[in-house]
């Protein structure tokens, strides 16, 4: 099982995320709970927010600054997976 891979990202107003990965897993992600916090307090500065790409050399939800959130917990998080058991899954099925 191959790692996901984010197609599109696109913040659809604060602190939500409309993702949409490359197998066409889409959904809604909420980071809220980041807002405000350490790093993450750049999103409200110059609506740095609504800047959000996909990092072409690590794949990542990034934004300017060099921040980023972790994709594989976005991808179980719209899949309603526990990510222990999807990351000893997909380690598995490399080897």
């Amino acid at each position: 099982m191959d790692l996901p891979k984010v197609k599109s990202v696109n913040a659809v107003k604060n602190y939500l995320l409309r993702v949409v990965f490359i197998d066409n897993t889409k959904g809604d992600y909420d980071v809220s709970h980041l807002a405000g916090k350490g790093v993450f307090k750049s999103w409200d500065l110059d609506n740095n927010f609504y800047k959000v790409f996909i990092d072409p050399e690590s794949g990542t939800i990034s934004w300017p600054g060099e921040l980023d959130i972790d994709t594989i917990n976005v991808y179980c998080s719209i899949n309603n997976l526990d990510v222990d058991p999807y990351l000893s899954q997909s380690f598995h099925a490399a080897y």
